[in-house]
């Protein structure tokens, strides 16, 4: 027999599916497109300026970078992951003193964070005020849809 999940064990017939935050979605989105940004802005310093920095640092570095990106994912449940977030895009701008073009990337990436968390947000509360239209309706209604129509 197949192991259940939480979820699975706690269901019971006629319980509503808890509503998925699209603000949650977009910005972990985005933090992980981020950590690919961050091991590729490491292996590209450390190709272009080995030299000059630490490669130990560099390397080490990004890679930390995309740690963080990946679990500042696992707390956006919490007002804490949105300013970890903010966060992030501000050190991706100023990457840019170490390789110019991210000056324009992290640029891209924090309009891109802005659009996420703020449109994501409308979206979630657009949801809320759906299914609050919804539980009224089936208070009203509570011979349910079909019974109503025939």
């Amino acid at each position: 027999m197949a192991r259940m999940t939480k979820a699975q064990r706690e269901w019971r017939p006629g319980q509503k599916k808890k509503a998925r935050s699209a603000r949650t979605l977009f910005a972990s989105t985005v933090l992980s497109l981020e950590a690919f940004v961050m091991l590729f802005f490491a292996l590209t310093v450390f190709g272009l300026r080995r030299d000059d920095l630490n490669p130990v640092m560099i390397l080490g570095g990004g890679i930390g970078l995309a740690v963080l990106c990946i679990l500042t994912c696992a707390l956006l449940r919490e007002p804490l992951g949105y300013w970890i977030g903010w966060g992030i895009q501000l050190v991706m701008i100023l990457l840019g003193f170490l390789e110019p073009s991210m000056f324009i990337i992290g640029l891209l990436f924090a309009l891109t964070w802005w659009y996420a968390v703020v449109k994501g947000g409308s979206m979630d509360r657009e949801t809320k005020a759906r299914a609050e239209a919804q539980e009224a309706w089936e208070r009203e209604h509570p011979q349910g849809p079909e019974q109503a129509a025939g």
